[in-house]
């Protein structure tokens, strides 16, 4: 198993979550909502390329529109091989938590 980062974790969910809506702002906006933090373009980018490469996304640029002044959008979605990972990540995740009871800062103090 090919472990995700956090970050490519969390970007992969918004993108499904996002489904034909996927492009980079949308997806930094879905970002915010889900950390309360707000990510910088320019990792996002970077992250997001790294996936393309990776086998995780695919992307297709929109039809070009007067309200955006004719430029296009980027949009992104998932590959099979983003879905088996993010399958996988969740499997892990609960299987790791399962027997862990909740955890009080009493305990280590």
């Amino acid at each position: 198993m090919k472990f995700l980062s956090r970050s490519e974790e969390l970007i992969l969910i918004a993108i499904w979550r996002l489904k034909d809506n996927a492009y980079v702002v949308t997806i930094r906006e879905d970002l915010k909502a889900m950390t309360g933090e707000t990510w910088a373009l320019g990792a996002l980018f970077v992250t997001m390329e790294r996936m393309t490469r990776k086998g995780y996304l695919d992307s297709r640029f929109s039809e070009s529109t007067p309200r955006r002044g004719g430029r296009v959008k980027r949009l992104y979605k998932l590959t099979p091989t983003a879905v088996d990972s993010l399958n996988e990540i969740r499997e892990l995740q609960a299987s790791v938590w399962q027997d862990i009871p909740a955890l009080s800062p009493k305990e280590f103090a």
